[in-house]
């Protein structure tokens, strides 16, 4: 177990604004983790349980106690004819497991190549991306919960997935701890190539693998997302928001060209990024923050951005949006 006072926390959110935490505690296992929840130190403080930070702001230094998951492992619980069951440490990098997979010939994660954040992370906040979602994935959530230290599995359906939303973004938000994800991946790979950009990129290849689907994932992240290191981001700042069909054919009226992925019958979802780019935002500045020139979606600290700097550039984007087309964008990202 690390337990460290007055700690840094650049290192350990994507966005490397610098922010510090009056405590930071790793623990190593499940043992670990019911002893620290059973501390004074949780029962007389805030306390937050962070993963690889990549869908938080930090907008001011947090006067509690940090936790996060130093719990890494994959095991097979299950082997059928055609599918794995692995069982994966909450701690573990999301982008190794889905290396991992891949490199085992298993279907199922490759499309979520090269997602920031950790297995934890995954389960929570129903991570997606080029028309996979890792519901798709996922058969068991085990966890601790925080008020009793008892142990709890999840079914998926338990968990009430949807677009970026779990049971544990809403009703049992901060109640619960991820410990392990259970996901079961295919042995006999099904390709998913609906996203355009996907399809596009793949057309390069003589054949379709696992291995190329990731490379072409990679590929398109690395075109269009920066480095955090190099700026710090969170990845998508705005989540692409759900609005009605009817309300879209108004819009198509006066905007021909807005594209749109049908959701169901009567509901559609619109690209923020599109919206965002039209607006004109793309490359525009605001303090230290500015929006990346090659994604409108992702915000970035470019010169030593305060808080303050993201999220006033964040309120004006949104502002932008809504009186453009009249809809309401709402960020991804988990302001702390």
């Amino acid at each position: 177990m690390i337990i460290k006072e007055n700690y840094s926390l650049q290192a350990y959110h994507t966005f490397h604004l610098p922010i510090k935490s009056r405590w930071y505690i790793e623990y190593k296992s499940i043992e670990e983790l019911k002893k620290i929840l059973k501390e004074d130190l949780l029962k007389k403080h805030s306390f937050l349980h962070i993963g690889g930070g990549s869908n938080l702001l930090f907008i001011q230094d947090y006067n509690g106690v940090i936790l996060h998951s130093g719990i890494q492992y994959i095991d097979i619980l299950e082997e059928k004819d055609d599918s794995i069951l692995l069982k994966v440490g909450s701690g573990m990098i999301w982008d190794d497991f889905v290396k991992y997979c891949v490199n085992n010939n298993w279907g199922g994660t490759e499309n979520l190549s090269m997602i920031p954040g950790e297995v934890g992370a995954s389960a929570v906040q129903n991570i997606g991306a080029y028309g996979a979602e890792v519901k798709d994935i996922i058969e068991n959530v085990n966890t601790i919960e925080i008020a009793t230290g008892h142990e709890r599995t999840f079914k998926n359906m338990d968990c009430k997935y949807n677009y970026r939303e779990s049971v544990f973004k809403k009703e049992l938000k901060g109640k619960y701890i991820v410990t392990s994800v259970e996901y079961r991946v295919r042995k006999n790979p099904v390709f998913n190539l609906s996203y355009g950009n996907l399809k596009e990129a793949l057309s390069n290849y003589d054949t379709i693998t696992l291995q190329n689907i990731r490379e072409a994932v990679m590929t398109i992240r690395e075109s269009k997302l920066p480095d955090p290191n190099t700026f710090g981001n969170a990845g998508s700042f705005f989540m692409n928001p759900i609005i009605s069909l009817k309300q879209y054919k108004k819009l198509q009226e006066k905007y021909p060209d807005m594209p749109h992925y049908p959701i169901d019958d009567k509901h559609v979802k619109v690209p923020a990024g599109w919206m965002i780019d039209r607006c004109g935002w793309k490359g525009k500045e605001h303090g230290g923050a500015a929006v990346y020139d090659k994604q409108s979606l992702v915000l970035i600290n470019k010169n030593d951005a305060t808080p303050k700097d993201v999220i006033e550039l964040s309120q004006q984007i949104q502002k932008s949006i809504k009186d453009t087309y009249d809809i309401t964008i709402y960020p991804e990202v988990n302001f702390i």
